[in-house]
């Protein structure tokens, strides 16, 4: 709960004087709790970095963090009921970090919009990759969204991968487990665009001697932004990997995407990225996709991308999932 003492004796003050404006009160929080999102994640990071070798410390940690959670929305009062779950959400979301190199479907790059409360997003999907030294693709791998309470959205994606390098045998079998919390902080108005939070941790669930995981844990501190232009969207931002492992280095990756809905079945789009060396030295690279999503019905979608670098490792790569989409 990063913080809590100075945000909890503001919210005292608040409502014992009535000193600051609702819009003043919320502004200062959100300002307080993200100037130490950052220093919160790296304590989080390194309790699961000493504890990646026992998954039911995972689970206790896990456990823990939503205890605390729980506890400040049990003290809510009618008149800080909207704060509590601000305060709520942040801590979720640094509860359930997550990293995956699968990104924002059908893209690389993410967009700051959670999915609606109390809804689902499921995904059966295949990424692949091609590049110099061999092949990698998820086959499937399924992705799980869900909104837990307004602006904030919990994540999984669980792989099954085919690793097949040059030269050697191929591997299949569960790869690395992703988790992660999208959280809006700002929403789109006339003028400003849209922000959000969406920390993602790489659990090393595969097995790393076969190419199918990372060996250690990973993670991803991105922020990302939006803006809507009807029929045109366009979005994105970059963040910070932290990479650990024998000769692996942390890097930044950096994307943005413009979209345009065709019609109300069919919308298309592209993105450009970069991402700066993330193993000691290796290249930078700088590459596109172009895709989109089709809707067949208000609940059934197909979503799909292809592309490569223009400078970097990845020779080509596509994306192609089937999305269901439900809720109340």
């Amino acid at each position: 709960n990063p913080d809590r003492g100075s945000v909890e004796r503001l919210v005292w003050h608040h409502i014992t004087t009535k000193s600051l404006s609702s819009d003043e009160l919320i502004f200062y929080i959100t300002s307080n709790l993200c100037s130490t999102y950052f220093c919160f994640f790296r304590s989080f990071y390194r309790k699961i970095t000493l504890l990646s070798a026992n998954s039911q410390a995972y689970i206790s940690i896990v456990v823990q963090e939503l205890q605390k959670a729980k506890e400040i929305i049990m003290m809510t009062s009618a008149k800080t009921v909207f704060v509590r779950f601000l305060i709520a959400g942040v801590c979720l979301a640094s509860t359930f970090l997550s990293a995956t190199a699968l990104a924002g479907p059908p893209f690389r790059t993410d967009d700051p919009e959670p999915v609606e409360y109390k809804h689902w997003e499921v995904y059966v999907a295949s990424q692949y990759l091609d590049f110099k030294d061999g092949s990698i693709m998820t086959a499937p791998h399924v992705e799980i969204n869900y909104g837990a309470i307004p602006n904030l959205q919990l994540h999984l994606i669980a792989p099954m991968v085919n690793a097949n390098p040059a030269g050697e045998k191929a591997h299949y079998g569960y790869g690395d487990t992703e988790l992660g919390a999208k959280y809006r902080f700002i929403q789109e108005s006339d003028w400003r665009p849209m922000v959000g939070i969406f920390p993602l941790l790489e659990i090393p669930t595969g097995k790393s001697s076969e190419g199918l995981g990372a060996g250690a844990a990973q993670l991803f501190l991105p922020i990302w932004l939006q803006k809507s232009f009807e029929p045109w969207t366009t979005y994105g931002g970059g963040g910070y990997w932290i990479n650990p492992g024998q000769d692996n280095q942390n890097y930044w990756f950096l994307g943005w995407v413009v979209q345009r809905e065709i019609s109300k079945k069919l919308t298309l789009g592209a993105e450009v990225y970069h991402q700066t060396p993330n193993v000691e030295g290796g290249d930078s690279s700088i590459g596109f996709n172009v895709g989109g999503f089709i809707n067949f019905t208000d609940t059934q979608h197909l979503l799909f991308s292809a592309g490569r670098d223009f400078t970097g490792p990845n020779h080509f790569s596509y994306y192609l999932a089937y999305q269901l989409t439900f809720g109340p």
